[in-house]
């Protein structure tokens, strides 16, 4: 259904651009992004949903190379050698409003195309910002048989279902091969001197009301000092919990597998990536 003020829908022009076998590219050169219009709690036009009928971010296969308990780090570029690619966002619900505290969780290739599934090579995750922004400093993945160039992340809002995909390049001589490619999933590219910058912005299917905003989360480094388990060894909110702590949520068992300061939203069903049953 085409939006109510005559504009061109993204979806129109994504569509134009898989049929085309190219970029989704709007005015101004980019890939649409959905900060164009964050903030304003308004259905904006010609970004990655929060509008015109389009769903929010697409799913994708998980691939046979996921591991949990990745490292928390937003910086892989030393885990290999390779191009360096920075690649930032911001993520947002259905308002276009951002989110503070979803966890994504990136993994990778590396600059041969390969896979570390014995370590945490070019794996690790991270949480947004404040402001719902979220940086990764890696390098530019390799490519093996049968795929193009690509990212793996999984997202994930407080409290919410995980949305697993993937991150393309544009470009790539291979997304007209690669059956899984979907050129609703490129990012904006560009070389900054010896380092190449790409940026996608996220949108999950989380309500929002216009001016209330998301809770702010304080991940924390490994904290020092005594223990921090509340007494009675039951999941509590607002605590420093660090690796290897062990509490019981719902009569379930669990291990702190990262350092944080724990919210709502964060009990340990809801991020394997902090809490590990046991």
């Amino acid at each position: 259904m085409p939006p109510s003020d005559g504009m061109i829908s993204r979806k129109t022009v994504l569509k134009a651009a898989a049929a085309l076998g190219v970029a989704p590219l709007l005015i101004g050169g980019g890939v649409a992004l959905a900060r164009e219009q964050a903030g304003s709690g308004q259905a904006p036009g010609l970004t990655p949903d929060c509008h015109d009928g389009d769903d929010p971010t697409i799913e994708q296969i998980e691939g046979p190379y996921f591991k949990p308990n990745s490292p928390l780090r937003s910086s892989m570029v030393n885990d290999g050698p390779g191009t360096r690619l920075t690649v930032s966002g911001y993520v947002f619900g259905r308002a276009c409003l951002p989110i503070s505290g979803v966890l994504l969780d990136f993994w990778q290739a590396d600059d041969g195309g390969n896979y570390d599934n014995v370590g945490f090579t070019f794996r690790g995750h991270q949480f947004t910002d404040a402001n719902g922004a979220y940086k990764l400093d890696t390098i530019v993945p390799g490519l093996y048989p049968g795929r193009t160039r690509h990212l793996h992340v999984k997202v994930q809002a407080p409290g919410r279902s995980i949305l697993t995909t993937q991150l393309y390049f544009p470009g790539e001589p291979r997304n007209n091969t690669d059956t899984i490619y979907d050129p609703r999933l490129l990012m904006n590219v560009r070389q900054n001197g010896q380092v190449r910058e790409a940026s996608f912005d996220f949108v999950l299917d989380v309500p929002q009301t216009p001016g209330t905003p998301s809770p702010t989360p304080t991940p924390t480094a490994t904290p020092t000092g005594g223990p921090t388990t509340p007494p009675s060894g039951t999941w509590a909110p607002g605590k420093a919990y660090n690796a290897g702590d062990r509490v019981t949520y719902s009569g379930v068992s669990y291990v702190c597998l990262q350092a944080h300061t724990s919210m709502v939203g964060w009990e340990p069903p809801n991020v394997p990536a902090l809490w590990q049953r046991s």
